[in-house]
């Protein structure tokens, strides 16, 4: 195998290699930019509205740091809940909502065991799956945050990891860093290939000149 041909599969290989890095450069992106730019926003909303739990487009994640809902929901699980009016619920939902027997800021994920009355005002009565007795107090329909939709197991954890400054610099902000900077680098090095593979076009270019003109001299 001559020299030039070892040149082309070594460039062969390395122009495979640039596109698997690429592509998986974009995925990465494709998925920690989003993250990012939605821990953003609801980090905004909740500095902007702190009597509300913030959303997105009516879309909440939830942590759930308990295991009362096993095996629906066990602890760590990130929930994905959805805003609804307190008319819709029905019985045998799960719903988030302030924990009328808490400080006023804890939400519980429980399940809707009867939809009643308290004070002619509607209301909820619920219950933990995992646990033995219903909840003590009736949950009022002003205290109704979302309704459960689906979770993602364990993700909470990572979640609340990521909350943190250095959760966010470590899990989003590094990765993105990286890829930028590997993304440019990879730059330069094409655009120094290609460089090189044009002044050796321009080289031969000139031999063949040159050894035109020395036929032209022969005769």
């Amino acid at each position: 195998m001559d020299k030039k041909t070892q040149n082309e599969n070594k460039k062969e290989k390395a122009t495979f290699r640039h596109k698997i890095l690429s592509v998986i450069g974009t995925i990465l992106c494709v998925i920690l930019i989003p993250i990012l730019a939605i821990n953003v926003t609801l980090i905004a909303k909740s500095y902007i509205n702190t009597e509300e739990v913030p959303s997105v487009s009516g879309w909440l994640p939830l942590i759930v740091l308990t295991d009362s809902m096993y095996p629906e929901i066990h602890s760590g699980d990130l929930i994905i809940c959805h805003t609804e009016d307190a008319e819709n619920i029905k019985e045998g939902d799960i719903i988030s909502f302030f924990d009328p027997a808490g400080n006023g800021t804890s939400i519980v994920t429980h399940r809707v065991t009867e939809v009643t009355t308290q004070d002619g005002e509607l209301a909820f009565r619920t219950k933990g799956d995992a646990n033995n007795v219903e909840d003590s107090m009736l949950v009022p329909a002003e205290n109704l945050v979302a309704v459960y939709r689906n979770r993602v197991p364990s993700l909470g954890n990572v979640a609340m990891f990521m909350q943190t400054t250095q959760g966010l610099i470590i899990c989003v902000v590094c990765p993105i860093l990286l890829l930028v900077g590997y993304d440019m680098i990879r730059r330069r090095k094409y655009e120094k290939s290609n460089k090189e593979d044009t002044d050796a076009l321009l080289r031969e270019l000139e031999e063949l000149r040159a050894q035109k003109a020395a036929k032209e001299q022969e005769k």
